[in-house]
């Protein structure tokens, strides 16, 4: 049990949800102290966090340790990383341009998926992702990771390319979770009728 627990993919995936916040943290040391080093220091520990999301995957497939917990923690690292930063943009001002409503969508449908996924556990089911899901993942990592950087760059301002992506990511985050909650509705009433 405990090597299940504390295998190396659920070693970063937990190390995710650590990061989660740290990242926070300086968010705040940016917001209250103009500290432009907070954004920096916020931007580099969430690639690091967003790597580990790659490398856990990859290495419980290679080494055939996929577990259960692996399977629930990972989304939920996932979640809690980016929501807690898109909360963050929208605490932190008009100056990251993060509308409150776009980030209660993203939010909400966070929520309705892991109630859906509690509700298949409780009838045996584990719900990995899929790759909407996946897609999804990675457009909301890289939206929140050009707008937690945010300072021009020699030159080059990185936000509008993260507002475009955060808005391709809200498209896809609706449709991944309309096709998780469909295709879970529709192994329910399956269940139901047998």
């Amino acid at each position: 049990m405990r090597k299940e627990i504390f295998n190396l993919p659920n070693c970063l995936t937990m190390a995710r949800i650590l990061a989660a916040p740290v990242v926070v943290l300086l968010l705040y040391f940016e917001m209250w102290f103009g500290f432009k080093f907070g954004a920096y220091g916020a931007f580099a520990v969430f690639a690091v966090a967003s790597v580990t999301d790659y490398l856990d995957g990859k290495i419980a497939r290679e080494q055939n340790i996929i577990t259960n917990l692996g399977k629930f923690l990972d989304p939920l690292a996932d979640k809690l990383l980016i929501c807690s930063v898109l909360i963050m943009l929208v605490r932190l001002g008009p100056e990251w341009r993060v509308p409150a409503w776009m980030v209660i969508i993203i939010i909400g449908r966070e929520l309705a998926v892991t109630g859906m996924r509690a509700v298949a556990a409780e009838m045996g089911e584990v719900v990995a992702a899929d790759k909407f899901g996946k897609a999804k993942t990675l457009l909301q990592i890289l939206a929140t990771g050009f707008l937690i950087f945010h300072y021009p760059l020699f030159g080059w301002d990185p936000r509008p390319v993260g507002h475009a992506l955060l808005w391709v990511a809200l498209v896809l985050t609706v449709f991944s979770g309309g096709n998780y909650l469909y295709n879970f509705y529709k192994k329910w009433l399956k269940t139901a009728e047998n």
